[in-house]
Parts: structure tokens; C-alpha cells; sequence
């Protein structure tokens, strides 16, 4: 799995003109699933993001998490974080995962988060989603699992 993790002031998600997620101050995570990801990395994200420090604190170090701030998730599925271009001019996106294998994984990493004890607003899976995202920074992190 693949986060491409965003501080933001606020963000939404619009499907068809409705707002499907919306948050304040917080996460925004780009999500993306390859074939080979399981519950683990799904668990093993969510704990990691969950815990990362990247909020200012007074001295305006980034010392503060998520939950330090009081912040919240929305979690956008995004397969073409698993595009590869190093070929030709159209991306191939063979190492995303296809939808019934995806889903069920960005499910389970929101569920993840909740236990954790926070608010995860979502987009919805498989739509094509405006995303308005208000970087704060701009922050921007990629989160990925090291199988090796």
C-alpha cells in the first residue's frame, strides 16, 4: 500500500455535486492497493499515520500528530499511485490492484484508524471524485512499507 499523506486546513471530496467527505484540519491520504498488500500493510499504515508528527508545536517544530491537534482523516482511494511511467507516454496501471481486492483493503485501513480513535471522512471508491485539498505547508509525505 501507498499513502501520499497531505496536512491540509480543510479538504472534501465532491461526487456528482455532493459532498461525499469533509474534514478541517488534519490528513488528507491518498490511498493506493497492489496485489500483494493484505490486512498487515493495511494495519501497519494506518498505525504508522496515525502516529506521525507532523503538526507544529510552539517552538514550530513538527512535534504534534494528529491526535495531538485534534485533527481528522479523509482517506481518498487512488489507484494510479501504482502508475508506471517509465514507458512510453501512457501510464500502465498493472501493479494497482483491481477493485474487489482494493475496496475491501481501503475499508479496513479506515476501519484501522477508527479503532485508533479517529474521525475518517472518504471519498467513494471506484467515482470520479473532485478532490479539493488545502495544503497546509505544503506537507507531503509518501508512506510506503519496505517488504524487503
Amino acid at each position: 500500500m501507498r499513502a501520499l499523506l497531505q496536512r491540509v486546513s480543510s479538504a472534501r471530496v465532491t461526487v456528482n455535486g455532493r459532498v461525499t467527505g469533509q474534514i478541517e484540519r488534519g490528513f488528507v491520504i491518498l490511498l493506493g492497493v497492489t496485489h500483494s498488500d493484505t490486512t498487515a500493510e493495511a494495519a501497519w499504515l494506518a498505525a504508522k499515520v496515525a502516529g506521525l508528527r507532523l503538526f507544529e508545536d510552539d517552538a514550530g517544530k513538527m512535534n504534534l500528530s494528529l491526535a495531538d491537534v485534534g485533527g481528522s482523516f479523509l482517506v481518498v482511494s487512488q489507484f494510479t499511485l501504482y502508475g508506471d511511467a517509465q514507458k512510453g507516454r501512457r501510464p500502465s496501471f498493472t501493479a494497482a490492484a483491481h477493485p474487489a481486492e482494493a475496496e475491501p483493503l481501503i475499508d479496513y485501513f479506515c476501519q484501522c484508524l477508527r479503532e485508533i480513535g479517529f474521525t475518517v471522512a472518504t471519498g467513494v471508491f471506484g467515482a470520479h471524485m473532485e478532490v479539493e485539498i488545502h495544503n497546509d505547508g505544503p506537507v507531503t509525505l509518501l508512506v510506503e512499507r519496505d517488504r524487503m
